[in-house]
């Protein structure tokens, strides 16, 4: 019979690239993902799409909003879940409290930033950050492309004299 690992690997399942282009993150937190059994299957066969997906507080509760799971093909229309439903995140009621008052405040948004595997159990990352401007965007780029051209610059000169 083979052992399960115990280890505190983390395995990624799907990121949000546009999160950290459109927002300024400020804080990030790790929540569980309330999931039925078809969708388990359908996020181990990376069936799932995280493009657009954010959380949002509720009533004391919090709520995914856009996360994208294709139904299991092998699994009947009876046990078949929804695609796009709101899905509920499991966190400590003081990092909800905290999100709440962020997501209060004008222009604070939690996108979700990546989902994983983390001992055998579905995690996700929120991020709670500031919707970027395209004039922030443009700085970004900007600067992302001085950098590589100074590393570019260093590594010819090391180069030269080596």
């Amino acid at each position: 019979m083979p052992s399960r690992s115990t280890s505190n690997a983390v395995q990624l399942i799907a990121s949000n690239k546009k999160a950290g282009r459109d927002y300024e993150i400020l804080e990030k937190f790790e929540c569980g993902v309330e999931l039925r059994g078809t969708e388990v299957k359908s996020i181990r066969a990376g069936k799932v799409n995280v493009a657009d997906s954010f959380a949002r507080v509720e009533k004391g509760q919090l709520f995914l909003y856009g996360c994208d799971i294709q139904p299991w093909e092998c699994a009947g229309s009876w046990f078949q879940h929804e695609t796009r439903r709101p899905r509920r995140l499991l966190a400590h009621k003081r990092e909800i409290l905290k999100m709440e008052l962020r997501q209060a405040q004008r222009g604070f948004a939690l996108p979700l930033l990546r989902l994983y595997w983390k001992n055998g159990k579905v995690k996700a990352e929120l991020g709670c950050g500031r919707g970027k401007t395209h004039r922030d965007q443009r700085y970004d780029l900007k600067a992302r492309a001085e950098m590589r051209e100074a590393r570019r610059e260093v590594a010819r000169f090391n180069k030269r004299f080596s």
